[in-house]
């Protein structure tokens, strides 16, 4: 039994293909400040790849590079040069024209393109995420970048009319708040990290860009792009500790807008530390404990398919990921059975390697953190019901499908982040909504099932509790269009292509008495173009 179980688990590290290859990147020892691309000679890092290599009879982890941990002192000159580049809204960039600022971004998409395979290549290897994966991210980031600037433009045609109201003439609207610090996470760092960036600078506002400690050296080709694309100080592009570099530009008190994906612990943290915290906006991306609630008449195959990929694609390594399923009791070892047949057959190997779906994790740190969820819940009475779950190689993790999950285990009340399937029996289907109220968490939650009056009952009950509720099929965040937020722990803001340039902007009005005097003066600004924000212009 044990050879069974080791065989299940067991992958292969393969020898990349030449071309998937990024052998070492010499390029990680460099950040952007004030429009200037610096090298760093202060502290670094080794950035060790996931993907173990031969080294004579040993496995080892591929060294791609090195990556600069920044001192505060440069972390002070990120936020001093977006503070002076803002300057107090009188900057080039807060008072230039839409039409300027998209030009701008739309330069830059066309270099950020050109790094498409460089950048592809470091994300495959920094973070164990397969080559497809890889591209397809940095090919949705881009064509997320285009959609904004579509959006924009529908955002100011509609704002480039005058009202009349009640004896006033007025125009309304939006404008740049100021500095903003985005902070984006490792499972994502180019698309959620520029679903912030990019809808905070078309906007006017100026940026400084902390790159999550995994997944940085993917971000940093990108370097001369926007250094070339913007104008000084307007992009600012730093890594490091968090506690480092981080703390001194929220003391500051310099920044307007706070961008950050990661746990509410740290957002916390970071909220608490500006000295006028009320002067702070934040669009935070949190935690999540994603529940799917499947019902006695659920299509077995098509329901377990949508299951086994929403919790296991990139490794479960996702905050749209389920986290928890909550099984009708009568069918649950059909239906464990059935999840334990399709995890086990799920394509594993090296990421760089075509049609790979399970990979290594990040770091070892990642596999040591999953296996204690597991034996967690063993000790306290639940199963690994898959041969081979819970083994790991190196930083390979075979996912583990845990069986009966209950209140009091980690698994019940924590999001494991990572490549475990954990089943839980209900009697009712109100003991999962008990569970979904109960829960400090609040973004989606997914129901599979055909009866329509059972269905209804328990969406009318989530869409109370969380902001999306998915019939039929897993959670996840697209298409880009849709809102995308959450309620309770799991959130602060919402963000799709239109909400997100709402939320890194805000409403202003300039507004005058309707008389002659006043109706003639404004005419002139706008006939002369003495005013950027008070103009009938719109494009197309």
């Amino acid at each position: 039994m044990i050879a069974k179980e080791q065989d299940a688990a067991a992958i292969e590290w393969t020898p990349a293909p030449r071309d998937r290859d990024p052998g070492v990147y010499n390029g990680g020892l460099r950040y952007l400040v004030a429009g200037e691309v610096r090298g760093w000679k202060g502290t670094n890092c080794d950035v060790l790849s996931p993907v173990h290599e031969r080294a004579g009879a040993e496995l080892e982890p591929r060294n791609l590079g090195k990556f600069a941990l920044l001192s505060a002192d440069a972390a002070k000159e990120a936020v001093e040069a977006a503070a002076k580049a803002y300057d107090a809204g009188r900057g080039e960039w807060p008072t230039a024209g839409v039409t300027d600022r998209i030009r701008c971004v739309e330069t830059f998409l066309k270099r950020m393109e050109e790094k498409r395979i460089e950048a592809g290549r470091l994300l495959c290897w920094e973070i164990g995420k397969t080559w497809e994966d890889s591209l397809a991210e940095y090919d949705r980031t881009v064509a997320y970048g285009r959609d904004t600037v579509a959006a924009l433009k529908n955002l100011d045609r509609d704002a480039s009319r005058f009202a009349l109201n009640s004896g006033f003439l007025a125009q309304i609207r939006r404008s740049p708040y100021g500095v903003a610090l985005c902070m984006g996470p490792y499972n994502y760092p180019f698309n959620e990290t520029f679903t912030t960036l990019l809808p905070a600078l078309i906007m006017g506002n100026t940026v400084i860009v902390k790159l999550p400690r995994l997944g940085m050296l993917c971000n940093l080709p990108l370097l001369e792009a926007f250094a070339q694309s913007f104008p000084p100080g307007v992009v600012n592009i730093i890594g490091g500790d968090g506690a480092t570099v981080v703390t001194p530009i929220i003391q500051s008190g310099k920044v307007d807008l706070l961008a950050f994906i990661g746990s509410p612990k740290v957002a916390n943290i970071l909220k608490k530390a500006h000295p006028k915290a009320n002067r702070l906006r934040c669009i935070l991306g949190l935690g999540a404990k994603n529940p799917a609630v499947v019902l006695p008449d659920a299509d077995m195959e098509p329901t377990v398919r949508e299951i086994v990929a929403g919790a296991l694609t990139f490794n479960g390594q996702r905050c749209t990921a389920l986290k928890i399923i909550f099984v009708h009791r009568p069918m649950a070892e059909k239906f464990v059975s059935a999840v334990c047949e399709a995890v086990n057959a799920l394509p594993r190997g090296m990421p760089f390697m075509d049609k790979t779906f399970l990979t290594p994790l990040p770091e070892m740190r990642e596999v040591e953190r999953i296996s204690e969820y597991v034996a967690d819940a063993l000790a306290k009475g639940a199963r690994v019901r898959n041969a081979g779950g819970g083994k790991s190689d190196h930083t390979y993790f075979h996912p583990a499908v845990v069986y009966p999950v209950k209140k009091g285990m980690r698994l019940w009340e924590e999001e494991q982040f990572g490549p475990i399937v954990a089943i839980a029996p209900y009697d009712e289907p109100d003991e999962a909504l008990d569970y979904l109220a109960e829960s400090p968490y609040g973004q989606q939650a997914s129901i599979f099932g055909k009866d329509p009056k059972a269905t209804g009952r328990l969406v009318d009950a989530m869409v109370n509790q969380v902001c999306r509720v998915n019939v039929n099929s897993q959670c996840r965040r697209g298409p880009d269009t849709y809102p995308f937020g959450g309620r309770k722990d799991s959130a602060e803001g919402t963000l799709s292509i239109t909400d997100a340039l709402r939320v890194f902007s805000i409403r202003t009005i300039v507004a005058a008495k309707e008389t002659p005097e006043n109706v003639a003066l404004v005419r002139e600004i706008i006939r002369g173009r003495h005013s950027r924000f008070l103009n009938t212009d719109y494009l197309f």
